[in-house]
């Protein structure tokens, strides 16, 4: 392409010089020039406009070369590691596309409480280095298929999990499943290929590519923006008497942190609201909103050195999987995300319960599932999607047998990532059948199964109207009758959202309530300071 373009340049030149060095035509349309002398003076020219040409190439050449060794340069910053290390079995199906051929894009977002390093083991305040580090952050992002809206879920770290087997890809060592154990603990099991494979298990969302930062990245990431503006109710102080706290210090209002203050507000626990890392989990939305809208309103990125700055910073600060480790990829990735547009990011927070003991937290069983159910499905956080339009169910051409003629098989379809299954749900829900007259319901004893909603399943056209009935009856949506060729007969899943009680309630598409959701518009969000840690 240099080349081509250059050849182009040199043959304006030439075609200039050539005119300016011929003589003015004659009455016949000739040339008067003068002679030899005016033939040597050309040739010269040409040799001239050839040896600039050619320097000119060189140069470009060399400008090329470096961009190049500067491109291989950022790719060799880029920390890579394996995408998920868990157990096959525990990881999940990848989305499907829409009708437009879009897929969505799902990536993990991890901070590191890594102390491997002295910067990091001062920042975390740490007193040994080379301790295992742990995934104190966890945010899943999900860009929708179509690119219209963004949603991301956080995690607690506090949030007891099973983490499955993992097998640590460099050192070939294998971590065994554990249960009710802290889900930041995942990375320490052989990397974040662990976490990824945590919440696959947990969610059943299937995740694309990770992106793991350290103590030090964020501050250099932080100085890099130049600053994300974070907001107090009233002064704080994070400190307590016994040495806790992030030793963060602000004074009532907006103020722009950056470097070790962006770190200390991402990870302040001591003084936001209830003290608790769900309130952490808040402030550390606020600040990724706000760094969302400093981003793409300031004009300073759009200067060169800038951009190579928070390139060499960005580049170094990051560890990704494989199939993200490269420059090229990054960028391809930024220009996704850059197509939502901010009123169309939603922060939310997996909806929780207190355990046993108070000290942890666990995922509401129906409010967690159904947070992940959203997720999976592509519908937007936000509730601002285009209302979806039925599916067309198929047309009956016979009409329903008699209500004690219909054989129903009922299955157990109760257990789900944040739940198990419901014992006895399939025969209690088969004796609500025969109490309504469907007689032949009989229940399935076999393994329980796993969907999110309640389903008719029926394998022929000659049974949607048996299968229609039978939901009729229970008030399940014409939408959750399905033809299926995994079926003998009309089979009723009982899903994880009819968990309990005789009455089945259709689940809609909107966020619960209990997952605290934040627009990344949104300006005037502040943190209420605890009035025992104010000055």
């Amino acid at each position: 392409m240099v080349r081509s373009s250059v050849r182009g340049e040199v043959s304006d030149v030439v075609s200039v010089e050539d005119t300016t060095s011929l003589g003015p035509r004659d009455g016949g349309g000739r040339r008067s020039g003068r002679g030899a002398e005016g033939g040597d003076r050309r040739r010269r020219r040409r040799r001239v406009v050839r040896w600039s040409a050619s320097v000119l190439t060189l140069a470009l050449a060399g400008t090329a070369t470096a961009g190049y060794l500067y491109y291989e340069h950022l790719n060799g910053n880029i920390k890579k590691e394996s995408l998920n290390i868990g157990d096959a079995k525990d990881r999940a199906t990848k989305a499907k596309a829409n009708a437009a051929g879009q897929t969505p894009l799902n990536i993990l977002l991890i901070g590191s409480d890594a102390r491997d390093t002295a910067k990091n083991q001062k920042l975390g305040g740490a007193r040994d280095i080379g301790t295992a580090a742990r995934a104190d952050v966890q945010m899943l992002l999900h860009v929708s298929a179509d690119r219209t809206n963004m949603s991301v879920v956080s995690m607690p770290r506090d949030t007891l999990v099973d983490i499955p087997k993992c097998t640590d890809a460099k050192t070939g060592k294998v971590y065994a499943a554990t249960d009710d154990t802290m889900t930041n603990a995942s990375l320490e099991r052989g990397g974040p290929g662990c976490t990824v494979a945590t919440w696959e298990k947990l969610t059943g969302i299937h995740i694309n590519h990770f992106m793991m930062v350290d103590f030090s990245g964020v501050v250099s990431m932080a100085d890099a923006i130049g600053g994300v503006p974070v907001c107090v109710d009233a002064n704080i102080y994070s400190h307590t008497s016994t040495g806790h706290g992030s030793g963060l210090k602000l004074k009532k209002g907006t103020t722009s942190v950056k470097g070790k203050q962006a770190l200390q507000w991402l990870r302040t626990r001591y003084g936001f609201e209830d003290g608790s890392d769900i309130a952490r989990t808040k402030a550390q939305h606020m600040y990724m909103n706000s760094m969302v809208r400093r981003l793409r309103s300031n004009a300073t990125l759009s200067n060169p050195d800038k951009l190579l700055g928070l390139a060499e910073t960005a580049t170094k600060a990051l560890t990704v999987d494989t199939g993200l480790g490269s420059v090229t990829k990054l960028y391809d990735l930024s220009k996704e995300l850059k197509k939502v547009p901010t009123d169309r990011i939603t922060m939310t927070t997996m909806p929780f319960v207190y355990s046993s003991d108070g000290n942890r937290v666990l995922p509401k069983p129906t409010d967690a599932a159904k947070l992940w159910r959203l997720v999976r499905e592509d519908v937007a956080l936000d509730g601002k999607d285009k209302k979806k339009t039925t599916t067309a169910t198929t047309q009956v051409t016979d009409k329903a047998a008699a209500d004690d003629r219909i054989a129903v098989q009922v299955q157990n379809g109760t257990e789900s990532g944040t739940g198990s299954a419901v014992t006895g749900r399939a025969a209690a829900v088969t004796e609500l059948l025969v109490g309504k007259g469907f007689t032949k319901a009989a229940a399935d004893t076999s393994a329980p199964l796993s969907e999110d909603r309640t389903l008719v399943r029926y394998p022929s056209a000659d049974l949607a109207g048996d299968a229609q009935r039978v939901a009729k009856v229970l008030g399940i949506p014409t939408g959750q009758v399905k033809k299926s060729t995994a079926v003998d007969g009309v089979t009723l899943v009982v899903g994880a959202d009819w968990r309990s009680g005789s009455k089945y309630t259709a689940d809609d598409d909107t966020t619960p309530e209990s997952a605290n959701a934040l627009n990344a518009a949104d300006t005037t969000a502040c943190m209420h300071v605890d009035p025992d840690y104010t000055w």
